[in-house]
C-alpha cells in the first residue's frame, strides 16, 4: 500500500543516520520531496533487474535483501535497523550505467519507508556534494576501467604462456617430420641405387617380378609385426646378423634391427636368396631394408603431421577463431582443447583424469569465454598442487543444469579467505604472480553472461570448483554484481 500524502518532518528526516549531517535547507527539501510508503509483510518492495525508479530508506519493520542465482533467490542480509537503504543507489551516475535494481528487497514484517524518486535522489547527490560526486564517479569508473585493463592484461599473459607451450608442443612433431624427411630422402636415393644394380641385366623379368612381390610382402609383414620384448628382439637380431654374415653380407648387424622389427627372419631371407641368387643377395637385402625404412619414415611423418594438425585444431577450438561468439557447443570439446593448450604446463608428476558424462547434450554458450573460465580454473589448480597431484575434470547433471567440476589435490583454500576468492583483485599468490582477477573474470562469465553459477568446496587434499550452466539459452544477462 502506498500513502503518497504521508510525509516526514525535517526533524524526523534528521533522525535517519544517512541524512543526519545535512543542513536545515537540505532537510526541508528532502521532507518536501520524500514520501512515506508502507509494505505489507511478505511483499516485494522492489525486484532485481527491474528499472530502478526509487531510493528506499527503512523507517520501521524488518526487510530481507536477496540476489538471484541461476533462478533461485539467495538471501544476502536481513535487518530491522532503522535508516538502512537500498534501491536506486546508482541513480547519481545517470545514463552512464544501466539504472536497474541490483537486488530484491522484501518486507519480512509490515514495513514503512521514506521513498525518494530516483531523479530526486540523484539531483540531491549531484547538487549537494559535487566533490563527493567527482570522487564517486572517479572511483566507480576508475575501478571498472582498471579492472578491464588488468583483466585484458591477464588474458594476454595467460594466452602468451599457453602459446609458448603450444609452440613447444608443435616444435616436437615438426622437428620429427623434418628429420624423417631428410632420412627418407637418403633411403629413397639408396633404393634407386640398389634397384639399378639388381636390374642391370643380371635378373630376368621373372626374378625381378618375384623380388617386387617379396618387397610387397615385407611391407605387409611390417605393418602387422608383433612388438617383441627387448630380450626377444636382441636374440632375433643376433640370429639374423649371424645369418647375414654367413652369406657374406657386409655389416649385417646394421641391417638386422630393421628386418627384425618388420617381422622378417632367416627363413624369409632364404626365399630372397633363392629368387636373386647369392651374387645379388646383399643388394636385394639392402633394397628391401631401404623399403622398410622408407615405410617407417613415412609413418613417422604421417604421425607428426597428424599431431600438428591435432594441435592446430585444438588451438582453433580454444580460441574459437572463425566461430560465432554464441553457439551450441559440447563442453567436452572445450575442456579437451584447453587441456591441449596446457600440456606443456602440466608437471610430469601431475596426473590428469577425465571423468566425462558423454551423454550430456550440447549447450548454448559463449565458447571462447568458457575456455577462459577453464583456463583460469585449471591454472589455479596446477598452481595449488605444485609438482605432484591429480587434476580431475568431471562433467555431469545437476538437476536442470550441466555441471563441470575442476578438482585438484592441493592443500585446499583456507576457510578464512574462501568467501573472498571471487572478489576483484583478491589473490593468495605472491606479489607479481597473480592479479586476483582470474576468478572474478570467471564469475562474471559464468554468472553474468551465462546465467549459471560457480561454487567452491575445499578441504586439504580436495578443492572442487563447480561450474553450473543452463542447458537452454538464457535471456538477457543481468550483472549479478551490479556492474
Amino acid at each position: 500500500m502506498s500513502d503518497s500524502d504521508e510525509r516526514l518532518t525535517p526533524d524526523q528526516v534528521r533522525e535517519l543516520f544517512l541524512f543526519a549531517a545535512l543542513d536545515a535547507d537540505q532537510l526541508d527539501w528532502l521532507a518536501e520531496h520524500g514520501r512515506v510508503e508502507h509494505r505489507a509483510a511478505g511483499t516485494v518492495v522492489y525486484a532485481e533487474g527491474e528499472e530502478a525508479t526509487c531510493f528506499f530508506t527503512l523507517l520501521s519493520g524488518t526487510v530481507s535483501m536477496s540476489r538471484r542465482v541461476h533462478g533461485d533467490d539467495l538471501e544476502v542480509t536481513r535487518t530491522d535497523q532503522r535508516g538502512v537503504y537500498g534501491g536506486a543507489t546508482q541513480a547519481y551516475l545517470g545514463g552512464q550505467v544501466d539504472q536497474v535494481y541490483l537486488n530484491t528487497l522484501r518486507a519480512v514484517t509490515d514495513a514503512a519507508f521514506l521513498v525518494l524518486p530516483a531523479e530526486t535522489f540523484a539531483h540531491a547527490v549531484r547538487t549537494w556534494f559535487p566533490m563527493a560526486m567527482h570522487l564517486l564517479e572517479g572511483l566507480f569508473f576508475g575501478m571498472r576501467d582498471t579492472q578491464t585493463i588488468i583483466g585484458e592484461r591477464e588474458r594476454l599473459l595467460a594466452l602468451g604462456s599457453l602459446s609458448a607451450g603450444l609452440t613447444h608442443e608443435l616444435n616436437n612433431p615438426a622437428g620429427a617430420a623434418v628429420r624423417a624427411t631428410s632420412a627418407l630422402r637418403d633411403r629413397v636415393a639408396g633404393m634407386r641405387h640398389k634397384l639399378a644394380m639388381i636390374a642391370d641385366g643380371r635378373l630376368d623379368g621373372r626374378r625381378l617380378h618375384a623380388l617386387v612381390e617379396l618387397q610387397e610382402e615385407a611391407v605387409k609383414r611390417a605393418a602387422r609385426a608383433p612388438q617383441l620384448s627387448p630380450m626377444a628382439a636382441s636374440d632375433a637380431e643376433d640370429a639374423l646378423a649371424d645369418w647375414l654374415d654367413g652369406q657374406r653380407v657386409t655389416a649385417g648387424w646394421d641391417l638386422a634391427p630393421t628386418l627384425v622389427a618388420a617381422g622378417l627372419d632367416t627363413a624369409w631371407l632364404e626365399q630372397v636368396r633363392e629368387v636373386v641368387g647369392q651374387q645379388d643377395l646383399e643388394s636385394a637385402v639392402r633394397w628391401l631394408s631401404y623399403t622398410l625404412d622408407t615405410e617407417q619414415l613415412m609413418a613417422e611423418i604421417d604421425d607428426a603431421v597428424t599431431r600438428i594438425s591435432t594441435l592446430v585444431g585444438a588451438a582453433k577450438q580454444y580460441s574459437q577463431l572463425d566461430r560465432a561468439p554464441h553457439q551450441v557447443v559440447d563442453v567436452h570439446d572445450l575442456l579437451d582443447a584447453t587441456l591441449v593448450m596446457f600440456k606443456a604446463k602440466v608437471p610430469p608428476g601431475v596426473r590428469v583424469v577425465r571423468a566425462y558424462d558423454r551423454d550430456l547434450p550440447p549447450i548454448p554458450a559463449y565458447a571462447a569465454e568458457l575456455n577462459q573460465v577453464w583456463t583460469n580454473l585449471i591454472d589455479n589448480a596446477l598452481s595449488a598442487m605444485g609438482p605432484e597431484g591429480t587434476l580431475t575434470l568431471r562433467t555431469g547433471r545437476a538437476g536442470d543444469l550441466l555441471a563441470v567440476e575442476i578438482v585438484d589435490t592441493g592443500p585446499g583454500i583456507a576457510e578464512a579467505v574462501r568467501p573472498r576468492i571471487f572478489e576483484p583483485f583478491f589473490t593468495t599468490k605472491a606479489v607479481g604472480e597473480g592479479t586476483g582477477l582470474g576468478l572474478d573474470i570467471s564469475y562474471r562469465i559464468v554468472v553474468n553472461k551465462h546465467h549459471g553459477d560457480i561454487r567452491v568446496e575445499s578441504v586439504p587434499g580436495s578443492t572442487v570448483f563447480r561450474v553450473l550452466l543452463p542447458f537452454t539459452a538464457p535471456g538477457r544477462a543481468t550483472d549479478a554484481r551490479g556492474r
